[in-house]
């Protein structure tokens, strides 16, 4: 219970007195403290936390380097993998396209060939052969084609020497035949252009002619080789022979 001075304060109980001394102690041993100086113990600890932060931020930065140059290494084989794929999809690309031509092409050649062995070429046309010479039926297209048999057999004899004997025997007629010379009396007439006798004519026959001794070519040919066996040429003949 307070007791109560007459000087009007209120006396403070004894254990609220030591408490107050206490605290009044406490609060001038922090201002003795925080009076003293700090001695070389205490200076080397601040050295010591205040050098362990710096080589902290050296080593950070070294770790940074490193995962820097760790990141750029990888960068670099990551884009050296995408090059080399690309080059090998590239190259594979190109040997597929390569060998798929290659196989068009072999493709085609067995596809003609098979063409070839079914379908032959075929033989060459043999060369048409010459049309026939024509020749008119009359005494110049006579004398004209037995002309070029005389001149394929080698015979001798001119155009114009045919015609002049053939004017002078018969005048030109095939038929011509002679009843009254000597021939025609031993029974061996004389007959057709150039008025030969059967044994002359079938002794110097040429042949590619006819047998008929009045067919003109044949008769003209056949008088041709007896003169030029003869006289050496139809073109000598200037009378009867």
């Amino acid at each position: 219970m307070r007791s109560t001075i007459s000087s009007g304060y209120t006396r403070l109980p004894k254990a609220h007195k030591i408490s107050a001394a206490v605290v009044t102690a406490a609060a001038g041993a922090a201002v003795a403290l925080a009076a003293v100086p700090a001695t070389a113990a205490d200076t080397h600890t601040l050295k010591t936390v205040a050098q362990n932060a710096g080589s902290f931020g050296e080593t950070q930065q070294a770790e940074i380097a490193q995962q820097t140059d760790a990141a750029i290494a990888q960068a670099k084989t990551t884009a050296a993998a995408a090059t080399k794929s690309a080059a090998d999809k590239a190259a594979a690309d190109a040997k597929a396209k390569a060998d798929a031509k290659a196989k068009a092409d072999q493709e085609r050649a067995n596809r003609s060939t098979e063409r070839k062995a079914l379908k032959p070429a075929a033989p060459a046309a043999k060369p048409a052969a010459p049309a026939p010479k024509a020749y008119a039926d009359n005494l110049d297209g006579w004398i004209k084609e037995s002309m070029d048999i005389l001149r394929a057999k080698g015979i001798p004899a001119s155009y114009e020497g045919i015609k002049r004997n053939v004017m002078r025997e018969s005048t030109g007629n095939p038929r011509a035949i002679n009843d009254w010379d000597v021939n025609a009396v031993n029974g061996v007439p004389s007959k057709g252009l150039l008025q030969i006798i059967d044994p002359t004519f079938k002794a110097y026959h040429v042949e590619g002619t006819s047998w008929d001794i009045y067919d003109p070519v044949a008769n003209i040919t056949a008088s041709c080789a007896y003169a030029a066996d003869k006289y050496g040429s139809m073109d000598n003949v200037n009378s009867a022979y």
